[in-house]
């Protein structure tokens, strides 16, 4: 069987390039990070030397107790990260879950990211 082609132009998938996958990557965030985002979600950052950005999720169970409710914020976190990851330098990013996320509309959520994700392509600490 083949995979059914996805809707959307190319680079606008979350494939494993686009993901931190192993925990000295998501330390090295943790050690020297700039922050952006309020409500709902903490956004970490720092540049990582590469052309592209890519995203770590660390949704704790203390934030969302449900699983349901960690899984809708990742749904989140990913597809808001899709939509506006070309117009973000090369950066690792790792997303935190805030206290009361889970109670916040979907539309609040993907704006605090929105604008998260516009201060990191504006911050100067960035290499563009």
């Amino acid at each position: 069987m083949s995979t059914p082609a996805r809707a959307g132009g190319p680079g606008e998938g979350f494939g494993r390039e686009r993901r931190l996958t192993q925990s000295s990557q998501f330390k090295r965030v943790f050690a020297d990070a700039s922050r952006a985002g309020r409500q709902g979600f903490v956004v970490l950052y720092r540049p990582n030397g590469l052309d592209q950005p890519r995203l770590g999720l660390a949704i704790a169970k203390k934030c969302a107790r449900r699983a349901v409710d960690r899984n809708r914020l990742k749904r989140i976190a990913r597809e808001s990260f899709r939509r506006s990851c070309q117009q973000l330098p090369g950066v690792d990013i790792v997303v935190l879950c805030a206290q009361g996320a889970p109670r916040e509309p979907n539309q609040r959520l993907f704006d605090v990211l929105e604008r998260a994700w516009v201060h990191i392509g504006k911050s100067s600490c960035v290499e563009s």
